[in-house]
């Protein structure tokens, strides 16, 4: 195992919505196999799966980049995976992971990562599209070398809330504001996606430095999915009300106080840009959901 820690979050439980009261959760298996959870979508050969399906990786060459995505589609989960950045001189690559729907009012929630020069920082870029509206990025520096060793990245998202975690260290939360007329993601099945992509027009230093194909080709490599989720296929989810289940925590788990403060402690350290904060980019106001402090 990497030294990166996959723990769950601290908890404390909230009622869960009715829709949702007592289910039992199909849980893909711990020791996840690539081969049956995943479908490899593009790049000509350059996605590949290793190991006796234990591991993915991605590849980029000046000719293309690669893809994979999940042959389920979820609707509310815990998804945990392994990433190990492409390293070195990665300035202009874009490694995404994230899950969403189709179609031009699609759900989307969103981790990127923005290489960068040798021995500069990968920038990890959030954000949540809720019936086609995204513009709510909050972008990080990482407190590791994500390119040294397997990180533990994770998406909890449950009917109240999104929250994002590193190595279970919570760094985002986006909370259901519905109720003040915000889209929130959550009646569409979603996959996951991710992809390792040229984007040297814009994702380092907006642009100005541009990917460097001496170094190619560039290699991001994955391992230790798990999704505790509802399955969404043929029109139903696979949570039940037939009985209740041990595994179903995460659909009412919010964090406590001492979650709170740790992502209190990387948005203080660590956040470098806040949609919530900035207010020359929306003058007529900031989002509606940003006056909700607990708005993360």
């Amino acid at each position: 195992m990497a030294s990166s820690s996959s723990s769950s979050l601290t908890i404390s439980m909230v009622s869960p919505v009715s829709f949702l009261a007592s289910c039992i959760i199909f849980m893909a298996a711990s020791a996840s196999n690539f081969y049956q959870d995943f479908d490899l979508t593009w790049g000509d050969g350059r996605a590949n799966i290793l190991n006796n399906g234990d591991l993915l990786t991605l590849s980029l060459d000046k000719s293309s980049g690669s893809g994979f995505q999940s042959k389920s589609q979820y609707l509310f989960g815990k998804i945990d995976m392994q990433l190990k950045l492409v390293p070195g001189n990665s300035a202009g690559t874009v490694t995404a992971y994230y899950l969403s729907s189709q179609g031009p009012t699609h759900d989307e929630i969103d981790f990127e990562f923005l290489g960068n020069l040798s021995g500069d920082p990968y920038i990890l870029h959030t954000n949540v599209f809720g019936q086609g509206k995204g513009n709510r990025e909050q972008q990080f520096y990482l407190w590791f070398d994500p390119t040294a060793d397997f990180h533990t990245y994770s998406l909890l998202w449950n009917p109240q809330r999104i929250i994002f975690s590193v190595d279970g260290t919570p760094i985002r939360e986006f909370k259901n504001s519905e109720s003040i007329g915000v889209p929130f993601p959550k009646s569409q099945p979603m996959r996951i996606y991710s992809s390792l992509w040229n984007a040297d027009d814009w994702a380092t230093r907006g642009g100005l430095i541009k990917t460097d194909w001496t170094h190619a080709p560039f290699t991001a490599s994955y391992r230790n999915f798990n999704a505790n989720a509802c399955i969404w296929s043929s029109g139903a989810s696979s949570c039940t009300s037939q009985s209740p289940s041990e595994n179903s925590e995460w659909l009412s788990q919010e964090m406590d106080s001492t979650s709170q403060e740790r992502m209190k402690w990387v948005q203080k350290n660590y956040m470098i840009y806040n949609y919530c904060t900035d207010t020359k980019r929306f003058p007529q106001g900031l989002p509606t959901e940003c006056a909700n402090a607990n708005q993360s």
